[in-house]
C-alpha cells in the first residue's frame, strides 16, 4: 500500500513538471496567445478575475510540485534507496566533462544545460519569427526595417532573462527545497543558482542595451528613461531593476565575494529592489511566470528567521594546536540529521546579520544533546571568532562569558547516501575533512551496535600542509587507536606536503597533536537548545495554506479596488495598480504565515528541556594505553602529494569491494584530478551481476558561497 501511494505520488509530480514545462514551450507561439487572451477575458466576469487564472495556470503548479514533493518524502522510507546497487542514475551523475576552466559536469547536468539552451532558443526564435512575419513601422520612433528588427531582438532578450528568473531562486531554497526531489545536493545547487543569475543579466543587459540603442538612434533618451507609464512597460521601472542586477552581480564575482564578502552579503539584499521593479517594468502577467520562486523562497525566509529564533549559546569550544577551534552547540535530543548536513550560524558579538555555512562535525546518533562544528581562521569573521576565544582561554576569570548564537538548519544532503557502498575512498584537504568526521563517527557507532552495515572497508586520504593539522582528526581518534574495538576498518594516509620528513611515525604525531584545551563557557544567555527545521508535512501544510490565503486576498482586493468595467476595451486602471495589488496580497499572506509559524514555534518551545549543562574541564589528552594501540597500518608522507593514480589502483584489492563511494571535499585542482580519475576508472554501465569491475561514485562535498 505504501509503495503503490508512493507511486501515485511520484506520477503526479512527473503529470504536474512535464504541464509546466509545456505552458513554457507553448507560450512563445501565436495558439496559445489567442487562446489564452480568450481564456483571460472570460475570467475576468468571475469573482476571480484573470490574476486568479494566471495564479492558478502559471504559478500553483510548481507551489503543488513542493508540497506533494514535501509529503512523498515524508513517506519515503530511508531504506526504500539503500542496499539498491548502483542504478542507471549513478552512471549518469558521474563525471562527464572535468575541464579546470569550466568545473566538472556529469552526464544529468549536461543533459539539463542543453535541454535549457534549446528551450531559450526556441523561445526566442519564436517570438522574433512572429515578430519579423509582421514587420510594421513603430509609430512612437518611426523605426526602419532593420532598427525594427533590433529593437524587436532586444525586448526578446527581455523573456530570456524572464525565463531564467524563474528558476533562479529555487536552487537557494534551503528548508522548502525542491532539488532534494531529484537527489541534488544544497551544495551543488548553488552554483546553478550563479549560472542562472550570469544567464539572466546577460540577457536583461542586451535588452536594456538594445533598448537604448534605439532610443540614441532617434535622439529619445531623455524622453523615454524617465517615463513612468500608466499602461504597458514602465521604462524608469526596469533600468532600476536591470542596476540593482547589475550590482548584485558583480558583488558576486569571486574576486569580490572572497576579498569583501560583507560588501557580497550586503549588496545581495538588493534583490528584493530587484524583484519589486522588475513586476512594475514587466507587469503582473508576466510576473506570474517567475512567481513560483519568489513565493517559495518567500516562505523558506520566513521559516528559517522563525527557526533562527530564540538564540541559544556556544556551550564550549576546543582549541586545537594549529588554532582551529571546535564549537560545542546545544541540539534537543530529537533532532537527527544525517552526516555532512550543513548549518548556517550567526553570532551578534561579531555581526548582527550575517549567516555562515559550516559542515557539522559530529553525529546526532553519537551525541544525543550537542553537535559540533570545526572552524579554522580563514577570513575576517573566523578570525574574529578565533580571538574572541582565544581572549576566553587567555583570560583569568573563573566565569567566561556567554557568547549567544543563531543556528538555521541543519540541512542535510540529498544525494549521498554511503551506506549504500561495499566500500568508501574517503579524499580530503586540509579543513575539508570536517564532512566525513561524521560519517566516520557514525559508521563506528553503527558497528558498536552489532548491524554491521556497509560499507565494510574504508580509506582516509587526508592531505594538510602541516604536520599539526592532523590534531583537526581528534574527533576520531579512538576510532583511528583502536579499530579492534568498533570493526571500523579504517585505514588512514595522510600527506603533509610542506614540511620534510621527521622521522616521527603517525602514532607520535597523533600523540603529540591530541592535547586539546578546552574553554567552557557561561550558558546563562539562552535556556533553549536547537530543535533544527519543522517535519516536511508541516512545510507542506504551510504551503498549501499560504497559496490558499494569497489567491483568496489577490481576489478580494482584485474585486474590491478593481472592480471589472462594463467594457474591458476601455478600462484604463494603471497597471502599477494590479501591480500593487499583487505585493499587497503577498506580504499579508507571509504575515499571516508568519503568525501560524510562531505559534507552532511557541508551542514547541514551551515543551523544551533546558540548556545542557557542561562539566567543567581545561584539557583532554588520550591516555598513553589507547595511543600506543594504534594501527601500524596507517601511513604518513612528506613532502608530496598523493599519487591518486595509484591509490585508485591499489584501492579495490585492498578492500575487496566492487561498488565504491568517492567522497571529495578540498581544493578544486583536487576535486578534478579525482573526478577525472573516477570518469577514467568508471567507464560504461553501472555494474550489473554479470560486471565484476569495480565502479567508483564520484560525490563532492565541497560548498562555497
Amino acid at each position: 500500500m505504501a509503495r503503490a501511494s508512493l507511486s501515485i505520488l511520484k506520477l503526479v509530480m512527473i503529470i504536474i513538471c512535464a504541464g509546466w514545462i509545456s505552458l513554457w514551450l507553448l507560450k512563445p507561439t501565436e495558439l496559445w496567445t489567442r487562446k489564452w487572451h480568450g481564456a483571460e477575458e472570460s475570467a475576468r466576469t468571475t469573482a476571480f478575475g484573470y490574476n486568479g487564472l494566471d495564479f492558478a495556470v502559471y504559478t500553483f503548479p510548481v507551489i503543488a510540485l513542493a508540497i506533494i514533493g514535501f509529503v512523498y518524502l515524508e513517506l519515503k522510507p530511508r531504506e526504500l534507496s539503500r542496499r539498491q546497487g548502483r542504478s542507471s542514475i549513478s552512471a549518469f551523475s558521474n563525471p562527464l566533462v572535468v575541464n579546470s576552466y569550466l568545473g566538472i559536469f556529469s552526464s544529468i547536468e549536461i543533459l539539463a544545460i542543453s535541454l535549457f539552451i534549446l528551450f531559450l532558443a526556441w523561445t526566442f526564435y519564436a517570438h522574433i519569427s512572429n515578430d519579423f512575419k509582421k514587420i510594421i513601422p513603430y509609430k512612437a520612433f518611426k523605426l526602419n526595417i532593420w532598427q525594427f528588427k533590433v529593437y524587436k531582438m532586444a525586448v526578446r532578450c527581455g523573456l530570456l532573462a524572464e525565463a531564467c528568473l524563474a528558476l533562479l531562486l529555487l536552487p537557494v531554497l534551503r528548508g522548502m527545497a525542491i532539488f532534494r526531489l531529484l537527489g541534488v545536493q544544497f551544495e551543488a545547487s548553488v552554483r546553478y543558482h550563479i549560472w542562472l543569475g550570469t544567464a539572466m543579466i546577460l540577457f536583461a543587459t542586451l535588452h536594456g542595451v538594445g533598448t537604448f540603442f534605439i532610443w540614441g538612434i532617434k535622439h529619445r533618451i531623455q524622453d523615454e528613461m524617465w517615463k513612468w507609464q500608466k499602461t504597458g512597460r514602465i521604462y524608469l521601472a526596469g533600468e532600476i531593476a536591470l542596476v540593482a542586477g547589475l550590482l548584485i552581480w558583480i558583488t558576486s564575482l569571486p574576486c569580490m565575494r572572497r576579498k569583501r564578502f560583507e560588501v557580497f552579503y550586503y549588496t545581495h539584499h538588493l534583490y528584493i529592489v530587484f524583484l519589486v521593479f522588475f513586476l512594475f517594468h514587466a507587469g503582473d502577467r508576466h510576473f506570474y511566470m517567475v512567481f513560483p520562486g519568489v513565493f517559495l523562497f518567500g516562505l523558506d525566509k520566513l521559516l528559517r528567521i522563525i527557526q533562527s529564533r530564540p538564540g541559544t549559546c556556544i556551550l564550549s569550544a576546543r582549541v586545537f594546536p594549529n588554532k582551529a577551534i571546535e564549537l560545542m552547540l546545544p541540539k534537543d535530543p530529537k533532532l537527527t540529521y544525517p552526516p555532512t548536513s550543513v548549518i548556517f550560524m550567526k553570532i551578534p558579538i561579531i555581526s548582527k546579520f550575517q549567516w555562515h555555512s559550516f559542515t557539522i562535525s559530529s553525529s546526532s546518533i553519537v551525541d544525543d544533546h550537542t553537535m559540533s562544528v570545526i572552524i579554522k581562521s580563514e577570513g575576517w569573521w573566523t578570525s574574529s571568532l578565533c580571538n574572541i576565544l582565544q581572549a576566553e582561554l587567555d583570560s583569568d576569570a573563573d566565569q567566561k562569558k556567554c557568547i549567544p548564537i543563531g543556528l538555521e538548519g541543519p540541512y542535510g544532503p540529498a544525494s549521498v547516501d554511503f551506506l549504500r557502498y561495499d566500500s568508501l575512498l574517503l579524499i580530503a584537504g586540509g579543513i575539508g575533512v570536517t564532512p566525513f568526521l561524521s560519517i566516520l563517527q557514525e559508521i563506528a557507532s553503527d558497528r558498536n551496535s552489532g548491524r554491521n552495515r556497509f560499507p565494510t572497508r574504508i580509506q582516509l586520504i587526508y592531505t594538510a600542509k602541516k604536520s599539526q593539522d592532523i590534531c583537526l582528526l581528534n574527533p576520531i581518534f579512538s576510532q583511528l587507536m583502536d579499530q579492534n574495538v568498533n570493526h571500523l576498518h579504517l585505514k588512514l594516509k595522510v600527506f603533509v606536503t610542506q614540511e620534510e620528513s621527521s622521522g616521527r611515525t603517525l602514532k607520535e604525531l597523533i600523540n603529540e597533536f591530541s592535547y586539546v584545551l578546552t574553554i567552557d563557557l557561561d550558558t546563562k544567555c539562552s535556556s533553549y537548545a536547537t530543535y533544527g527545521l519543522e517535519s516536511l508535512l508541516w512545510m507542506a501544510s504551510i504551503a498549501g495554506i499560504s497559496s490558499i490565503l494569497f489567491f483568496i486576498f489577490l481576489s478580494i482586493f482584485n474585486h474590491v479596488f478593481l472592480p471589472p468595467a462594463k467594457n474591458p476595451s476601455k478600462q484604463k486602471n494603471p497597471s502599477s495598480e494590479n501591480d500593487l495589488l499583487l505585493i499587497c496580497s503577498f506580504a499579508i499572506t507571509i504575515m499571516c504565515s508568519t503568525l501560524v509559524a510562531i505559534i507552532v514555534r511557541w508551542r514547541k518551545l514551551r515543551k523544551s528541556p533546558s540548556l545542557l549543562s557542561v562539566k567543567q574541564g581545561k584539557a583532554t589528552k588520550p591516555s598513553s594505553t589507547e595511543t600506543n594501540r594504534a594501527r601500524e597500518e596507517h601511513e604518513i608522507h612528506f613532502e608530496g602529494r598523493p599519487n591518486f593514480q595509484d591509490i585508485f589502483s591499489k584501492f579495490p584489492n585492498e578492500t575487496g569491494g566492487a561498488n565504491i563511494g568517492v567522497l571529495v571535499c578540498g581544493p578544486e585542482s583536487m576535486k578534478e584530478s579525482v573526478a577525472s580519475l573516477c570518469k577514467l576508472n568508471s567507464q560504461g554501465l553501472p555494474m550489473g551481476a554479470q560486471r565484476r569491475k569495480p565502479y567508483f561514485n564520484f560525490h563532492s562535498l565541497n560548498f562555497a558561497l
